[in-house]
């Protein structure tokens, strides 16, 4: 992997009237990376990444692509990176392949070349059936691909996703999940932001997690993982009434996420050690159990014990009376 970062980002601080977004970032990104950027809502990933874009100027700090500055050399930028956001920006009007024609001769590209990559990235994003059906007729997961297929026009050198398969269905988001493993061996860079952490565990080399505008860890998957323990002790109740009584049983135990609360997990030094107490305690107790294994942490325990909170929880939205970001995902 080159030696040049293709990001750097250096103590940048971002405000909005009484509101910190950022807070002093400090971040690398190597060319032909993935980073995952991951936080809950209001966490500040969206504006660092319109700081990066050169959308919105940093109060102080500096960030650099490719060795150029994000507000001094603004035009040099943009030429080096694509941009797609938590929406669609497509025109619902035109067709996938007008879309995809207006954007490329927005980028400078003549209209023989704009209209040549346009029916490529057709082609390649599996849309060419319905090229030349207006964008309305279009399902989530092509709008999001055509989405994606506009801001690969210029084969950016570095390619932002600021979640890209929000909203999507299974199989869509899967599809955008394999067009961007291709774009990575192609060796395109990409900053990936997300609330689905099953998405940044399988696309991201390295994971960086923010909360409160500055970035509280930094990491490969797994090493944020083995950061918050060994295995853990994953316990399906029959009951969800007993849970009380099952943390009670288990004064280490903390309540799990969904599963009709059903859920508590224990986290686990010695494995069997842990097993066969956790098991023990419950069958004193009296506690119903329904499944009861070992497990290696997930992003999401990672999540919850470094910020506390479900990355997909919300937030209200920049200009609101609590003055918070909008769309910080």
């Amino acid at each position: 992997m080159p030696d040049a970062p293709a990001v750097v980002v250096d103590d940048v601080q971002k405000r909005f009237g009484d509101t910190v977004a950022l807070s002093g970032v400090d971040l690398a990104v190597a060319e032909g990376e993935v980073l995952g950027l991951l936080g809950p809502n209001g966490a500040g990933k969206t504006t660092l990444v319109r700081v990066l874009v050169t959308l919105l100027r940093p109060d102080t700090g500096s960030a650099r692509i490719f060795g150029h500055d994000v507000v001094t050399e603004a035009s040099t930028v943009r030429r080096l990176i694509g941009l797609t956001g938590q929406y669609a920006a497509v025109d619902e009007l035109l067709t996938g392949r007008e879309n995809l024609r207006m954007f490329g001769e927005l980028f400078h590209l003549s209209r023989r070349e704009a209209a040549r990559r346009a029916d490529d990235l057709l082609e390649r994003f599996d849309l060419a059936v319905a090229g030349d059906r207006p964008a309305r007729t279009y399902s989530g997961g092509m709008r999001r691909r055509l989405d994606l297929a506009s801001s690969l026009l210029i084969r950016p050198r570095l390619l932002f996703l600021d979640e890209p398969t929000t909203g999507l269905d299974p199989r869509s988001r899967s599809a955008i999940w394999d067009i961007t493993r291709e774009l990575v061996a192609e060796g395109t860079t990409l900053l990936l932001t997300t609330q689905y952490l099953e998405e940044a565990d399988q696309l991201a080399d390295r994971i960086a997690v923010i909360d409160h505008g500055h970035i509280i860890a930094e990491g490969t998957g797994d090493d944020l993982k083995d950061e918050i323990g060994g295995q853990v002790v994953d316990i399906v109740l029959t009951d969800a009434a007993q849970r009380p009584a099952a943390c009670r049983a288990v004064p280490d135990a903390d309540l799990g996420q969904g599963d009709r609360n059903l859920r508590v997990s224990v986290p686990a030094g010695d494995a069997l050690q842990a097993l066969s107490r956790v098991s023990l305690a419950l069958r004193d107790a009296e506690i119903r159990v329904r499944d009861v294994g070992l497990r290696r942490p997930t992003l999401d325990d990672v999540f919850l014990q470094l910020t506390g909170g479900d990355p997909s929880a919300t937030s209200p939205p920049e200009g609101t009376a609590s003055g918070t970001e909008e769309g910080v995902a």
